[in-house]
C-alpha cells in the first residue's frame, strides 16, 4: 500500500497536516528491544516546527504517545503503534485558497487522482506526516545501534552556498547551529540567505548529505531491491525532494574508469577499498565501507508572494498565500533523512538475517 514502507521492518503512517493527530504502526520490530523514548523525543524535537527563526512558527510539541507494542519500554514483538497530536493546526489559514490549486503543490494532482483533496495544509502531502517517520526511524536507529551502525546527516548546501566537510561530522557538530551545517562560517552565510528570502516572502532549496558507518558488508538485495534503490525510494518519497545520489553520484560522469574504480586492499585483516566512489554499495549490496549519499530539496512551494494559478472551476486567478511555512526546509529535514536511512537499513538488516537464518539479536 502507498502508506506502507519496508518489507521486514514495515512502517505504515496515517493522519493529515491539519487533522486531530498523525501516527504510525511498525510491524516486524524484534521483541525485547529496549526503547529509549527520550531519544525518540529528541529526534522529533530536531524536526519539530517553531524551533528557530529559520523555520515555520507553527508550534507543535510533537509528543509521541505509544498505544501498543511496548511493555516497560521494551518491544513485545507485536505491532508497535503510536500517535502524535496536532495541537496547533490552523485550517482557517487556507480558507482563501480552498478552491485554488497552489503552484507546485499536490492540490491539482490529488484531486485528479481521488476526485477530492484536503483543502487545508496539503493533507497527506504535507511534510507534517514526516514526524511519524522520524519517530519510527529513531526506533530503527536504536535497533541498528546495537550492531554498531551510526547515521549522521547535515546541511551541505543552501541555495548556491555550499559547505565541504573534510570528514563526517558528529550530530553535536551538526546541531551546533540552527541551519545544521557543521561549518560555522558557512552556516552563518546560509542563515542570512534564508532570513533574507523569508523577509521578501520567498524560499530557498538545498542539499542534505548523509553518511552511515558501521554497516557490514552484505546488506541489500540483488536486482530490484538494491540497497541504493531502496534508499532512493525512501528519499524520493519525502516532500520537496527532487534528487538523490549515492557515492560519487552525478560527478562520476566526469571521471574515467581508471579514476573512479575503488581498489580493494586488506587493512587490519579486513577487506576494504582504498577509495569510496561507490558510496559503500556495490551491486546493490553494502561492501562495509561508509555509505554516503546526498538528497536535493527544492525551494519550499508556498511563498508569501502573489502567484498566478487556476481554481477548480477552471478560472485563472491570482493567489496570495497565507499560513505558516518554512522559508527553507533543509534544516528541519536533517533528522528526516536520518530516519528514512535508518528505516531502509533496519529493513535490510532483518532481511539479511533471514538469509543467514540468525536471530535478530545476532550480527550477520
Amino acid at each position: 500500500m502507498s502508506s506502507t514502507f519496508g518489507k521486514a521492518f514495515r512502517l505504515t503512517t496515517w493522519g493529515e497536516s491539519h487533522g486531530p493527530e498523525i501516527g504510525g504502526v511498525i510491524d516486524g520490530c524484534p521483541a525485547n528491544l529496549k526503547i529509549d523514548v527520550d531519544a525518540i523525543q529528541h529526534q522529533l524535537s530536531r524536526r519539530r516546527p517553531g524551533q528557530s527563526k529559520l523555520t515555520t512558527p507553527r508550534d507543535e510539541k510533537d509528543q509521541v504517545i505509544f498505544v501498543s507494542g511496548l511493555q516497560d519500554n521494551v518491544t513485545t514483538g507485536t505491532p508497535l503503534a503510536f500517535r502524535i497530536l496536532n495541537t496547533n493546526a490552523k485550517p482557517s489559514d487556507y480558507s482563501n485558497a480552498a478552491s485554488i490549486y497552489r503552484p507546485s503543490h499536490a492540490d491539482f494532482t490529488y484531486e485528479k487522482k481521488y476526485g477530492i483533496r484536503s483543502s487545508s495544509g496539503g493533507g497527506r502531502a504535507s511534510a507534517r506526516e514526516t514526524a511519524v517517520r522520524v519517530a519510527a526511524g529513531s526506533i530503527a536507529e536504536q535497533l541498528l545501534a546495537r550492531h554498531g551502525v551510526q547515521i549522521v546527516a547535515w546541511v551541505e548546501k543552501v541555495h548556491t552556498i555550499r559547505a565541504v566537510a573534510a570528514e563526517f561530522p558528529t550530530r553535536n557538530a551538526v546541531d551546533a547551529n540552527a541551519v545544521r551545517c557543521p561549518s560555522v562560517e558557512v552556516a552563518e552565510e546560509m542563515s542570512r540567505a534564508i532570513l533574507e528570502a523569508k523577509k521578501i516572502g520567498d524560499s530557498l532549496g538545498g542539499v542534505i548529505a548523509a553518511a552511515v558507518t558501521g554497516a557490514p558488508a552484505g546488506w541489500g538485495e540483488p536486482v530490484f531491491d538494491k540497497l541504493e534503490a531502496d534508499l532512493a525510494k525512501a528519499m524520493m518519497s519525502l516532500p520537496a525532494v527532487k534528487g538523490f545520489e549515492v557515492g560519487s553520484g552525478f560527478s562520476s560522469t566526469d571521471l574515467k574508469g581508471s579514476e573512479h574504480n575503488d581498489p580493494f586492499a586488506v587493512k587490519d585483516g579486513a577487506t576494504v577499498t582504498t577509495s569510496n566512489f561507490s558510496g559503500g554499495i556495490q551491486g546493490g549490496i553494502s561492501n562495509g565501507m561508509p555509505i554516503t549519499m546526498r538528497v536535493a530539496f527544492k525551494p519550499t512551494a508556498t511563498i508569501m508572494q502573489k502567484q498566478s494559478s487556476v481554481d477548480e472551476q477552471g478560472n485563472e486567478v491570482t493567489l496570495q498565500p497565507k499560513g505558516r511555512h518554512d522559508p527553507c526546509v533543509v534544516p528541519r529535514a536533517v533528522p528526516i533523512v536520518e530516519a528514512m536511512t535508518a528505516l531502509v537499513l533496519a529493513d535490510h538488516y532483518l532481511r539479511q538475517l533471514r538469509h543467514r537464518n540468525r536471530p535478530a539479536g545476532e550480527t550477520p
